[in-house]
């Protein structure tokens, strides 16, 4: 039990250390999720509306619904802010002392991961149905098509990296309920 560390409390307080931050698995993840968050934001943004000549405003090219494009703007745009948030909290979490504490960042994680996998989940539905729906006939000169499948690709692709996050965070939080439980039966934290 030497060796124990609930959330790796055993090396509280220490100094900041860039090379063990980014070969960790979760900040390894939370950056793949930042980076796709940046690209479907890219790809909406720079390519996301076109116009006709004979339009007078643009139009979104996921079948002309502009719930669509606001739809991947607002979740790109919200997903990499809370990306960065929880970058910023991965990198102070090992300064973090109290169990108490170290559990509640953790539960937060869990419960945000869980919610953008889904949110992603939906906007990868939304997306393709949308862009199934198309017709040619509204971007003869196919302007924007490549961003409008890499959107949703990256939609789909952060599913599965927001679920990992899910996963990783829950393997984080089983270290948490082990010291309790030998905090219960031995009533001695552990060193």
């Amino acid at each position: 039990m030497d060796g124990f560390q609930a959330y790796g409390a055993g090396k509280a307080g220490g100094a900041f250390d860039p090379l063990t931050f980014f070969r960790q698995p979760q900040t390894v993840v939370r950056i793949f999720c930042w980076l796709f968050s940046i690209v479907i934001l890219g790809c909406i943004a720079n390519e996301g509306y076109v116009n006709r000549p004979e339009d007078v405003e643009e139009f979104c090219i996921f079948n002309r619904n502009h719930n669509a494009c606001n739809y991947a703007v607002a979740t790109g745009t919200l997903c990499f802010l809370c990306c960065t948030g929880f970058l910023a909290l991965d990198v102070y979490f090992p300064q973090i002392t109290g169990v108490k504490d170290r559990k509640k960042a953790v539960m937060a994680d869990i419960a945000v991961s869980a919610l953008w996998s889904l949110v992603w989940f939906v906007g990868f539905c939304f997306l393709a149905n949308q862009w199934q729906f198309s017709e040619e006939e509204d971007n003869p000169l196919n302007e924007g098509s490549d961003a409008a499948r890499a959107t949703i690709l990256f939609s789909f692709f952060s599913v599965f990296t927001w679920g990992g996050l899910t996963l990783l965070s829950l393997e984080r939080l089983k270290t948490v309920s082990f010291e309790e439980e030998y905090n219960k039966l031995f009533n001695a934290p552990l060193a």
